[in-house]
This record gives C-alpha cells, structure tokens and sequence, in this order.
C-alpha cells in the first residue's frame, strides 16, 4: 500500500501517519519516496534532492543564517508495538518517541512556514538505528556537503522539549587477559585469566565519575563494564579473558584525550580502543543557538548520551538537541510521546525560525 502524506496537516495527526508507515533501519524506502512526493508537490519553494533513502530540502532566499534540521526517518525493529495508538493525549507506538514526532514538526514546517527569518535546510536520512557507518549523514556529508552547512543544527531527537546541548563522546575499550589452562582439580597447575581481570574489576568500582559544567551544562561522565568472556569448560582453568569497558566522556574531552585517560585509568594493562566517537560542545553562544533557547523557554541542559549533533560539531557548526517525547523510552516496547509536546515543539520552532 503506497504511502501518502499531507504535510500541512496538524503535527500530531502527522506523527500518527508517520508512526503508521513501518520504517525500520534498511527498510525505509516507502517511506522516504512518501516524503520526497510530499515536498515536491506541497513545498514549491523548496529545493528537494534524494540520495539513497534521504530525503534533503532547503530554502535558497539568501538570509545571512542558516538553520538545519536534521532527524533520521528509521525506527528499531518493530516489538508488538504497531499500529499507533492516541490515548487520552498520548500517542502510543513504535517511533513515535525516536524519532517520528520530531521529522513530522520539522516535515510540517518545511511545508507551511514559506517566509523564515533564516534560510532552512532539512534533512531526513537514514540507517541511524544501526551501524555508524550506514548512518545517511555519512553519505550526506560525502556527496553533499554544503547540505550540512549551516550557523547553528537543531538535531529533532527525543528531549522532552527541552533544549539539550551538545552531547557525551562514547568510546569503547577492551582488556584482555591470557593465562595457562589447567585441569581444575590441579589448578595451582595453571594460571586463571578470569581471576587475572579481578585487578580491573576492582578499579572500575573504585573509579569516581567527572562531572563537568560547560556553558551552564552540566555533563556527568561514566565508565562502566558491559561485557565480560572466557572460560573453556566447567573443569577447566581458563586462558584467555575478555572485558569490554564503555567510557562515557564530557564533551571537553577530545577523542585523543579520552583515550589516555583509559590508559592511564588502567595503567599496567593492555587496553584496546575499538570504536570511538567525539562529543560535541553546546555551542550556545551562537546567536541562532541563543534564539532557540529564548524561543524554547526554560534552561538548556546537557545531552547526556551521543546524538548526531556530534557529526556537525566536528565541522564545526553549533548544534543542539530538541525534540518531542522523553529518551529514556527510546526503543522500548512502550514508546509514547504527549501529543503537548508534539504541539509544544512545533509552535517554539515556528517562532524560531520566523515567517
């Protein structure tokens, strides 16, 4: 069944026809050609592109600023939790928090707001739900660069309508340990790699977390144990161990920076960084920052997690999270967002940018 949208409808009825439309990582195609004919035949001023399934749009009215939205159009697999469901001013149903009430506020204002103070750009992509590497901001970035360009990039995943700014860097380590296999009625015989990472467990819960204030954002690091392996049979001393460590860092930290932190944390072993990614500083003494969170109320706070904020920080753009629905029920089973956020997001948005 083809997916048709109108995007000038009321957000929250929008949210319901996006959440509607089964999108999971890899399988967004129909809904990313529902979009690209939405903002050909509704969006006349906008210039529309498709690159995989990413769907880019913009404004060239040749303002002095540029804002870009940004929000990723795939959803986790789906858990029992189709078809939406509006109850009693929730909206129930996979998505809806992560993130399809954001990509339909920033939908119904690339349709609707025709004049804006800034020109605008939006970017719906996908594969965010899996791989970094498959992520659609890669492929953006590569083959259409100056779509990523802008003064400041309000990133429209979940925040409970609050403007969070900047994001955690997240990098992954791992120790291994060796020893000499034994048969375990004889274990003086051996050398048990197990008991070997005892030394490593007992620093990780003596280990005292940072906690850091960045433009009046306060970021709280964390390092934590989330995975461990060995062991060959149950009458057997084990020769080989592994611990993996997930190192949460505050957006004061460069990637560089949190490696030697690892390695100094863990001085004598052997540590092993296999995946990193850098935070992102608030940004937000950037005026178009600063006319977000005039326009959004209330305070800013750290974005304690990593979002794609971090992909325009590392060119050096200002960028925050803001969006409807709270991001701790992101891939759950029960997803549900407030329709009042939804609304909320929308109006505090549409006086941002204007027109």
């Amino acid at each position: 069944m083809t997916v048709e949208l109108d995007l000038t409808i009321d957000p929250v009825d929008l949210t319901v026809a996006l959440v509607a439309a089964p999108s999971v990582s890899e399988e967004e195609a129909e809904l990313a050609d529902a979009i690209e004919r939405a903002l050909r035949s509704q969006a006349p001023h906008l210039e529309v592109v498709r690159t995989g399934n990413a769907v880019l749009a913009r404004t060239n009215l040749g303002r002095p600023s540029r804002v870009v939205f940004a929000g990723h159009i795939d959803t986790v697999p789906v858990n029992d939790n189709l078809p939406p469901r509006l109850v009693d001013g929730v909206l129930h149903g996979l998505g809806s928090v992560d993130m399809k009430g954001g990509v339909a506020v920033m939908l119904h204002l690339a349709v609707t707001v025709i004049e804006p103070k800034h020109d605008l750009t939006f970017l719906f992509y996908d594969c965010e739900e899996i791989d970094a590497a498959r992520n659609g901001l890669v492929r953006v970035e590569r083959d259409f660069a100056d779509w990523m360009r802008g003064d400041v990039a309000v990133v429209c995943e979940p925040s409970n309508g609050v403007v969070e700014a900047g994001c955690q860097g997240t990098m992954r380590v791992e120790l291994r340990k060796t020893g000499q296999r034994a048969h375990t009625a004889r274990g003086w015989m051996g050398v048990n790699a197990i008991h070997a990472l005892g030394a490593v467990m007992s620093t990780l819960a003596a280990y005292e977390t940072r906690t850091v204030d960045i433009d009046g954002c306060t970021y709280r690091e964390g390092l934590q144990a989330v995975h461990i392996s060995g062991g060959v049979a149950g009458n057997v001393v084990p020769d080989a161990a592994l611990l993996r460590i997930n190192f949460r860092f505050a957006p004061d930290r460069s990637q560089e920076q949190a490696e030697a932190h690892m390695r100094e944390v863990f001085a004598g072993h052997d540590v092993t960084v296999v995946d990193s990614a850098p935070g992102a500083l608030p940004g937000l003494s950037a005026p178009a920052a600063r006319e977000l969170v005039e326009a959004a109320g209330g305070t800013p706070v750290a974005k304690l997690g990593w979002t794609d904020v971090a992909r325009f920080a590392a060119l050096g753009i200002p960028a925050v999270n803001f969006g409807p629905g709270d991001p701790t029920l992101a891939h759950t089973q029960q997803e549900n967002v407030p329709v009042e956020q939804i609304t909320r997001c929308a109006r505090v948005l549409r006086l941002f940018v204007g027109g």
